[in-house]
């Protein structure tokens, strides 16, 4: 691992580190280790799909350098050209329907919920995806598992229906308009009762989260 530049970004299991002229460096803040990130990562890139490259991952999984993605949120994109807030809930579903169609490898842990074989984000809303250059790439791929792709969709309707609003009181008004038409959008390729009954799945198991506000678990539980 070479020098590290500037903190840039602190999350809630990694703080990231400006790491050269084209990469950061993830550094674990909980002991956790990014090697199964790191793996699948690799994965879906050796298939085609936009997740940030990775370049090295320290022995004990501590720390991860990898590409760093030039561009907004999908969440900022959406609050600064909300003209594209319908393209942008449609770009989220494409993302979904195209990493459905990996298969899983045997190695990746078993959703909590649902069964299938099929590679899932699940935390994949619009904080989780960067609007690079050519086009989005999905970023944290902490959650990812192995399992029926109706789990993710459903995670996805949930996440942003509850998520909290920046705290900016323009972008909060402008975002709670955009929220209904970029679910409409993401959802346009999905309804149906089976993705319905896992919602109550979904949110059951999300509520759980001690990751989530008390706010944005109130809203979720109000959409069964």
């Amino acid at each position: 691992m070479g020098s590290l530049g500037p903190l840039i970004a602190t999350g809630r299991d990694a703080d990231i580190f400006e790491y050269g002229k084209d990469k950061v460096l993830r550094r674990s803040r909980n002991g956790r280790s990014f090697h199964d990130e790191a793996r699948i990562m690799e994965f879906v890139r050796s298939h085609g799909y936009p997740a940030p490259e990775v370049f090295d991952v320290s022995d004990d999984g501590f720390d991860l350098v990898m590409e760093r993605i030039n561009g907004p949120t999908m969440l900022d994109m959406a609050a600064s050209k909300p003209w594209r807030i319908r393209s942008l809930g449609q770009d989220l579903a494409k993302l979904q329907i195209s990493l459905h169609a990996i298969t899983a490898p045997q190695w990746l842990v078993k959703a909590p919920f649902g069964n299938g074989d099929r590679i899932l984000h699940l935390d994949l809303h619009p904080l989780n995806v960067m609007i690079g250059p050519e086009g989005p790439v999905v970023i944290d791929w902490t959650n990812a598992a192995r399992g029926d792709p109706l789990a993710d969709i459903a995670l996805s309707w949930a996440l942003i229906a509850s998520g909290e609003l920046p705290a900016d009181p323009w972008k909060s008004r402008l975002l709670g308009v955009g929220r209904t038409i970029m679910l409409n959008a993401f959802l346009k390729p999905f309804r149906g009762d089976d993705l319905r009954a896992m919602l109550k799945v979904a949110v059951t198991w999300k509520c759980r989260d001690s990751n989530m506000s008390p706010t944005e678990i109130e809203r979720m539980r109000s959409m069964l």
